[in-house]
């Protein structure tokens, strides 16, 4: 059961999604792009794996952290191997992220297993095999038809409910679009939706803007009015503060922190803070399945719902094995893509959605991937 070799495997795929120059997708011509799959292989041939940007692998951080963690040890050791890389981060000149940790404790989990010849949220001790998804819509855009204009919102959200969403979830305009943000145009767009969906779709909104106290009181005022489920990051969440105050405030719940910096500890300072009323959590936000699994029962202990953060099997494996999640982020969408396309890499979907918008756990082994080893071997770089 030792580990006896890592690898990063990097390689091209086809995708239609397109980064913005601060890094928000939306929809664009087919281009090639880098992959990386981390692999993890133990002496008696098994091997676990899990997918990353390639940055988050390079080879530097894979030989003088990663390796030296891993290398020699038993696979089967997770919590050991996560505190023991956790450690070397201080001195890593940030070079070993929250990221790099996620991504090798997900290979390691996805090892088990295989071994075990059984999906993660078992191992873990699952509490279901499906879960109710809300569709997360892409960011807004300047593309005609397509994100542009509040009634776009609006009738994208009528086609999610005829695919079976029971909720959504709105990310509006943000920079580089060129008038945003604004909290006004956010609204209208969110009482568009509500319009569109009628009073029984639940509704929520991540606002990532930056805004300033006043102006996130008055969308979550807004908000209010129509009826909506939860606010999510409508100011910086390095301010912790600022988010007790909102909280204080408003009727509305808030949810977070998403992007805050400090894994399951820094949860802990927002519980007690009384800075949000949903805690957030998510594999690559908080280093890993491992410490994502502690957010959730530290929710838990504070009778608090945790909703977890992106789609990815990793996420719904986390989902499944979760009483006080309510919902799976499935996403991002878009008019002008389709999600159930998947990826090239991968032969089927890791989050397929029934007609009820019900998505259904695969009961495939690890992680739930079910990965063309073919094709990204003829794609390999």
């Amino acid at each position: 059961m030792l580990i006896r070799e890592i690898e990063a495997i990097t390689f091209r795929h086809t995708t239609r999604r397109h980064s913005d120059t601060a890094g928000h997708a939306h929809p664009g011509a087919p281009h090639d792009v880098l992959q990386a799959m981390l692999v993890i292989r133990t002496e008696d041939g098994h091997a676990g794996y899990s997918f990353c940007p390639p940055e988050v692998v390079r080879p530097h951080v894979l030989d003088r952290f990663v390796r030296k963690v891993l290398i020699g040890q038993d696979h089967r050791d997770r919590e050991r191997l996560w505190q023991e890389l956790a450690h070397w981060q201080r001195g890593s000149a940030a070079q070993l992220t929250d990221r790099t940790l996620a991504v090798v404790d997900c290979a390691l989990w996805d090892l088990a297993g295989r071994v075990l010849n059984q999906p993660v949220h078992k191992l873990i001790g699952s509490y279901r095999d499906n879960a109710p998804a809300y569709g997360s819509i892409m960011c807004g855009d300047e593309i005609p038809g397509g994100l542009s204009t509040p009634e776009d919102y609006g009738r994208f959200a009528e086609t999610l409910v005829a695919r079976g969403y029971k909720g959504i979830k709105l990310h509006t305009w943000m920079p580089p679009v060129s008038w945003a943000p604004d909290v006004k145009m956010d609204l209208r767009a969110c009482a568009a939706v509500r319009e569109a969906v009628g009073p029984d779709i639940r509704l929520m909104i991540d606002a990532f803007h930056w805004y300033s106290r006043t102006d996130a009181l008055a969308l979550g005022r807004g908000l209010e009015k129509l009826g909506f489920d939860w606010i999510e990051e409508p100011m910086d969440e390095q301010s912790m503060s600022s988010y007790a105050w909102l909280a204080d405030q408003l009727d509305i719940p808030v949810i977070g922190p998403e992007s805050a910096h400090g894994k399951h500890w820094q949860r802990a300072e927002w519980i007690r803070a009384g800075a949000c009323d949903i805690l957030r959590t998510g594999v690559n936000d908080v280093g890993g399945i491992t410490p994502a699994l502690k957010v959730m029962h530290l929710a838990e202990a504070f009778g608090m719902d945790c909703e977890v953060h992106g789609n990815t099997a990793m996420n719904l494996q986390l989902v499944a094995a979760s009483k006080n999640c309510r919902w799976y982020e499935r996403g991002l969408l878009h008019p002008f893509l389709e999600y159930d396309d998947g990826y090239d890499y991968l032969k089927s979907l890791s989050d397929p959605m029934d007609e009820h918008g019900i998505v259904h756990v695969p009961d495939r082994p690890g992680l739930g991937e079910d990965i063309d080893f073919d094709f990204i071997e003829a794609r390999r770089v």
